[in-house]
């Protein structure tokens, strides 16, 4: 029981590590378009994400019990304790390196990926909940392309209700909405975003026995959690905020503001309908979308096409490194 105590700690230390790497790593989602147009200092707009991102991580649970229990029971696993340590591992490790290169790939398919890979490693495919597993991964899929659909048309239709204004004064107007519209946007993160970990962590306390089912988040668990996300985020990811913000078109402050609306609506959608999705991949999408509402030759596609790489490959990778981190981690206990 001592040891299964330490197994615990291990990944409650990890979980919160990854919550507070997802905090610096998916900063730029929130903050990029804001910071990008100087509606907001880098400061203000880390400390505006930071509050948001922790009242939106303590106010739902849903999208933390679907992670806990859909791609597969915890329960009826062996050495499920262990088989999340190799979970967080890879995911962690993913995130860094993409979040070195300046990457703006999915700490959510990371998460997804690595448990997948190690309960796959641990017990073999039937311990996969399929039903749960492609639910989740069918969010991730379609989620982006809602949310570049949503972009483009509500960029649309504000070219067309302020055709006829000054450039100069729609500028001043939606770079004061975009103080709005980020405050909204780093909201809707942490009430998906920092529910992974919540989920993570419930679900090594019924896999160690400790709790009875994973229906209770535990309010330490919320706290910790949300905790650890505002942390991360308070320090921001500047390499990906370039990318996100600068890299992929020229982005004003009409823009901004119809990409951040757009993204924030998908993602409390999904955390209303307990389905997890991607940050990033969301935030991304709507910014391609009003890129290309804008002006279709204004985006750079090259770039996108890395980016959408990087989002192919996140999963196997994830899947692949977590069996492996897995089957290593055998050999010691």
């Amino acid at each position: 029981m001592d040891m299964m105590y330490i197994w615990v700690g291990a990944v409650i230390f990890l979980a919160l590590a990854f919550d507070f790497i997802n905090g610096f790593h998916d900063t730029a989602n929130a903050i990029a378009t804001s910071v990008s147009t100087r509606a907001l200092s880098p400061r203000m707009a880390i400390v505006i994400a930071s509050v948001m991102n922790f009242t939106g991580a303590m106010l739902f649970t849903g999208v933390a019990k679907k992670i806990g229990s859909g791609i597969a029971d915890p329960a009826t696993l062996d050495n499920g304790v262990q088989v999340i340590v190799a979970t967080l591992i890879s995911a962690i490790i993913w995130n860094l390196v993409t979040w070195w290169f300046g990457i703006p790939s999915s700490s959510s398919h990371a998460l997804v990926g690595s448990l997948a890979g190690a309960v796959v490693s641990a017990d073999g495919f039937g311990a996969l909940n399929e039903g749960g597993f492609t639910e989740i991964v069918k969010a991730l899929i379609f989620s982006p392309l809602i949310a570049f659909a949503g972009g483009f048309i509500v960029m649309w239709l504000l070219k067309k209700i302020f055709a006829k204004s000054s450039p100069h004064q729609i500028n001043k107007g939606f770079r004061t909405g975009q103080i709005i519209t980020a405050a909204f946007q780093s909201f809707t993160h942490g009430t998906n975003d920092a529910q992974k970990a919540m989920g993570i962590m419930t679900f090594a306390l019924v896999t160690a026995g400790l709790q009875d089912n994973i229906e209770h988040i535990p309010l330490w668990v919320k706290i910790s959690a949300a905790t650890a996300m505002a942390l991360g985020t308070s320090i921001g990811g500047w390499k990906i905020i370039k990318t996100m913000g600068t890299k992929i078109f020229k982005i004003e402050p009409i823009n901004g503001f119809a990409a951040d609306i757009t993204s924030a609506s998908v993602i409390l959608t999904a955390t209303l309908t307990h389905l997890p999705v991607s940050t990033t991949h969301v935030i991304t999408s709507s910014i391609l979308g009003v890129g290309s509402a804008k002006r279709f030759s204004a985006v750079k596609w090259g770039l996108a096409g890395r980016i959408v790489v990087s989002w192919i490959v996140t999963i196997p990778v994830t899947v692949l490194l977590s069996a492996l981190i897995y089957q290593i981690m055998l050999l010691f206990m």
